[in-house]
């Protein structure tokens, strides 16, 4: 199914309706779509350079105010909404044990990490700081700092270097979500 999903935003991608499509994935991976708006913001913009950093304020934006959406479901209609997501994704333990570990500093770090690098996923971690009442000012300004730094670099770097850059993404991804694990790890077990 999501191989199937993932080529279908990869074919639209090319097509003339990509821009919209593009902020609507970034929207709702934020809060409810477990396919990543990367599979359509790479092609984006490998396809057309000049229009990369526009792409990145497009996925960017989409992608905090789906956070947003994420954290009103997760403080307004966990039970009705929040919940069979979670369980349908196969995320409910992984959220019951975050929550038990959540604080303002340990939100901050997830808000990030899964910003830049989907650990954990970002429509867990709105959801969480709905339902622990996170403040919602302090949220949205991680979310704009972890996300549109996240495509505004990476924008940056396809514009300026192309299918390399795009390369090392695919072959470091897994490299890179691994620093960002120990990263959290750490921070959870050498807290003060």
């Amino acid at each position: 199914m999501f191989a199937r999903i993932s080529q279908s935003l990869a074919t639209a991608a090319r097509s003339p309706r990509a821009e919209p499509i593009l902020g609507l994935i970034a929207f709702a991976e934020s809060s409810f779509f477990p396919v990543p708006a990367e599979i359509m913001f790479l092609p984006m913009c490998l396809a057309r350079p000049e229009r990369a950093m526009r792409y990145a304020v497009i996925a960017g934006a989409a992608s905090v105010l789906g956070g947003i959406f994420g954290w009103v479901i997760g403080h307004y209609l966990f039970e009705l909404v929040a919940l069979p997501l979670l369980d349908f994704w196969g995320k409910a333990a992984a959220f019951e044990a975050l929550k038990d570990q959540t604080g303002v500093g340990m939100l901050l770090l997830l808000l990030v990490t899964s910003g830049v690098a989907h650990l954990p996923p970002m429509k867990v971690v709105t959801i969480l700081a709905g339902v622990v009442g996170f403040n919602l000012w302090l949220f949205i300004a991680a979310a704009m700092v972890a996300r549109f730094g996240k495509y505004l670099l990476l924008g940056w770097a396809l514009a300026r270097y192309g299918a390399a850059v795009a390369d090392v993404i695919k072959k470091r991804l897994a490299l890179v979500a691994g620093l960002v694990i120990v990263v959290a790890l750490a921070y959870l077990f050498l807290k003060p």
